[in-house]
């Protein structure tokens, strides 16, 4: 009896922890899930000469903070943008070279922070999110005069669920995204094996199923080597795009390294997408 006992009490207690971790998991998973820097940037020009500070008006009463980073004048794709969504972490200041390389190819770049990212107000979740990137769109074709019809969305890792939902509601002229996962509890279940993930989520961010009305072009680019979002991820979501879908995968690279962030495969693959879409 004392050893069954002692084993009762054993399992008791692995199953006191493991509630414990699920109810933690449950409270506090949107804190694994969003990693914001808060700390609001210098001023635009400071960073990127010419660029410019603007505010994002959401439907829930938010003035969110922006960059607009346009082309030299006299290029001929000025009245083309691209909506930039980030990922997860950081704030815009960190995107400054990719909008400095759009901006070299002609073309406008709008650099979002989402609520609670780069000393905006509020706090990220799916449903919040999604009324940041609407009023980043609201902003090019109103206050920016970009046409809808002239529009680009580009997402990264998370933005890319973002903006593949806009897209659903307002097609672009052409929807970029870049490392890609299916769903959101797909990629957690990554990273954590141990938990239910897909029972806990809050936010579902559901790529795969979303991108299938979708039949706008999409470029989808994502690194061979990539440790947080599965490749195999990537490449299903582009598997299930509506519309004609080109896949350019980066060779050897990791989901944060530069040739991911601003290099010259994601350029040049963005420059191609947006000719054909001109």
């Amino acid at each position: 009896m004392p050893k069954v006992s002692a084993f009762v009490r054993g399992v008791l207690a692995i199953f006191v922890l493991w509630a414990l971790l699920i109810a933690a998991a449950w409270l506090l998973q949107r804190r694994l899930i969003y990693f914001p820097d808060r700390s609001p940037p210098p001023a635009a020009a400071r960073v990127i000469p010419g660029a410019r500070d603007v505010t994002l008006r959401t439907a829930d009463g938010l003035c969110l903070t922006a960059w607009l980073v346009e082309p030299p004048p006299g290029t001929a794709d000025r009245h083309l943008a691209v909506l930039v969504a980030p990922g997860n972490a950081g704030n815009r200041l960190t995107r400054a070279p990719l909008a400095t390389a759009l901006a070299g190819r002609g073309l406008t770049a709008l650099l979002v922070d989402y609520r609670g990212y780069g000393g905006n107000p509020g706090r990220p979740s799916e449903e919040g999110l999604a009324r940041d990137v609407e009023a980043a769109r609201m902003f090019l074709v109103g206050e920016a005069g970009i046409p809808a019809e002239r529009l680009l969305y580009f997402g990264e890792s998370l933005g890319a669920a973002v903006v593949t939902a806009l897209a659903a509601k307002h097609p672009p002229a052409g929807l970029i995204l870049r490392s890609p996962f299916t769903d959101l509890p797909a990629a957690g279940r990554e990273h954590y094996p141990f938990l239910p993930v897909r029972l806990l989520a809050r936010d579902r961010f559901p790529v795969t199923e979303v991108i299938a009305r979708v039949e706008t072009p999409t470029l989808v680019v994502y690194g061979t080597a990539d440790s947080i979002v599965p490749p195999e991820q990537s490449l299903a979501v582009a598997g299930k795009a509506a519309g004609p879908a080109q896949v350019v995968p980066v060779q050897g690279a990791d989901h944060n390294d530069a040739s991911l962030l601003h290099g010259a495969q994601l350029i040049d693959a963005i420059g191609e997408l947006a000719a054909r879409v001109a």
